[in-house]
């Protein structure tokens, strides 16, 4: 019987991953158009196959139904670790010459918008109208300018910021380049390759903040 038990209780865990991926899915459709406001939990519930009831069960609100979806298309997973504990931002560390923790990063900031773009263009435009919608860009905009941080006080550590920069600043010069409006302009709308467009993030970049006079 145990074992029956513990057969039964993975196959409820699986099911229930399925039912929030569903739901997720349905939303990250739906909230892109027809929008986030234009968009009831039925309507999401009738996307996914679920009942409203289930929406509920799982997420409790729309709001918090778009933090997760906003969550999880950023990380590209459900994996509950948060993004400065994934293997990327190690490889990043792990790298000595700054221009080639910007080529790192670069090619995790694209896979991430190529993932993300749709979404969080909605969630933008969402945001000029929608307070619970304002509340998770503006959440948004703060998670990126710490992880900028993070990424400035790397490059600082190898001594190869210009002199005119601090962390705050060049802070301030990632958290620009990283904005997803480039990344829609540049690819989505002027049909750039996603490796020019990493490129061209990594020389703005580091024309930008780095001394390379050393």
């Amino acid at each position: 019987m145990a074992v029956k038990r513990r057969y039964q209780s993975a196959r409820r865990q699986d099911q229930a991953r399925q039912t929030r991926q569903a739901i997720l899915e349905a939303a990250g459709k739906l909230f892109v158009d027809p929008g986030y406001a234009a968009t009831p939990l039925t309507a999401v519930a009738a996307e996914a196959g679920v009942a409203i009831q289930t929406v509920y069960a799982v997420f409790g609100s729309k709001r918090q139904l778009l933090s997760e979806l906003i969550d999880v298309t950023i990380a590209g997973d459900d994996d509950p670790r948060s993004l400065p504990d994934r293997p990327f931002v190690a490889e990043i560390r792990a790298l000595a010459d700054p221009r080639a923790k910007l080529a790192r990063y670069a090619r995790h900031l694209t896979e991430t918008h190529t993932r993300q773009a749709e979404v969080m263009l909605a969630l933008a435009g969402a945001a000029t109208a929608d307070p619970d919608a304002a509340a998770i860009w503006h959440k948004n905009l703060q998670d990126r300018r710490r992880g900028m941080e993070m990424l400035a006080a790397d490059l600082a550590a190898t001594g190869r910021l210009r002199s005119d920069h601090d962390i705050d600043s060049a802070a301030d010069v990632l958290w620009l380049a990283m904005d997803v409006h480039n990344y829609d302009w540049l690819v989505r709308q002027r049909g750039w390759p996603p490796e020019r467009y990493q490129r061209w993030y990594v020389d703005t970049v580091a024309a930008a903040i780095l001394d390379s006079s050393t």
